[in-house]
């Protein structure tokens, strides 16, 4: 037993309990004075960020292609292997990456042997925003294609056989037809993200958090975890956690807000 850390207690009497002390905000004013919280809100934000920008119309670019296909079969094995890396894990992905891009991967072998020293963009903090946001194209990209692949599935076809007899070419049928179908779906779904935006793949950046830094790594879900369950300060993580959700109700009000503005029905009716 540790001697020292009961100096200064008052002694309790066996069956005895005391009122607990009130903290109050406390844990809101210790979290909002730490500066790994605000370097961990800003990664987060930036992280999100780039996932809207570079992610997020990919699945979309995917199933528009992929409904231009003709042959069933084709299409079949297509969307097949674009469904397949959404089943690994993100230890198994980030291997492959690791194998790929990493200091001893295929890359850096071959650049080696042309007189290229020094290549590992897995330890690289300059360019860790968009390694993950590439880890996470190649992982869910076919996946998401799956909403949108049926929400084409449900276009009327004699909108494009009006089209064609109207002159419209197939770019002009892709922007007066398709494009107008999938756009509640698009709504629905940036919505939800911009709701989510402060949750941006725990598993996958704290398997990837000692291998560039937290001060490129630290995102708001592994803050909380490396506060709350690595150093047991439960107080200011849930004082973080209560953070999280309030700022991501407000997003998705905002976000929602602005999906009735251009017209569509967001997660909610008017």
């Amino acid at each position: 037993m540790d001697h020292g850390r009961l100096q200064g207690l008052r002694p309790v009497h066996p069956g005895a309990v005391g009122p607990a002390p009130g903290v109050g905000f406390e844990n809101f004013t210790l979290l909002f004075q730490d500066s790994r919280f605000w370097d961990a809100f800003a990664n987060t934000l930036s992280i999100t960020f780039i996932q809207l920008v570079l992610f997020f119309p990919v699945p979309v670019a995917l199933a528009l292609l992929l409904n231009s296909v003709l042959s069933d079969r084709l299409r079949g094995l297509v969307q097949s292997i674009l469904y397949l890396p959404h089943f690994f894990s993100w230890v198994l992905v980030i291997t492959i990456f690791q194998q790929m891009l990493g200091g001893a991967g295929l890359l850096a072998q071959q650049l080696r042997s042309h007189g290229y020293e020094g290549f590992d963009l897995m330890t690289d903090p300059g360019v860790f925003k968009f390694l993950v946001t590439a880890q996470l194209v190649w992982k869910d990209a076919g996946w998401g294609v799956i909403v949108f692949l049926a929400a084409l599935s449900a276009v009327n076809q004699d909108l494009y056989e009006a089209a064609a007899v109207d002159g419209a070419g197939r770019w002009r049928r892709m922007w007066h037809v398709t494009l107008p179908a999938l756009r509640p779906v698009i709504a629905l779904l940036l919505v939800l993200r911009v709701g989510d935006a402060l949750t941006v793949g725990f598993e996958q950046i704290l398997l990837q958090r000692d291998a560039v830094g937290p001060g490129a790594s630290e995102v708001f879900d592994t803050y909380v975890w490396w506060v709350g369950i690595a150093n047991t300060d439960y107080g200011i993580a849930a004082a973080g956690g209560l953070i999280k959700g309030v700022f991501s109700l407000v997003l998705v009000l905002i976000a929602n807000k602005v999906a009735h503005m251009l017209g569509e029905q967001g997660v909610y009716r008017k």
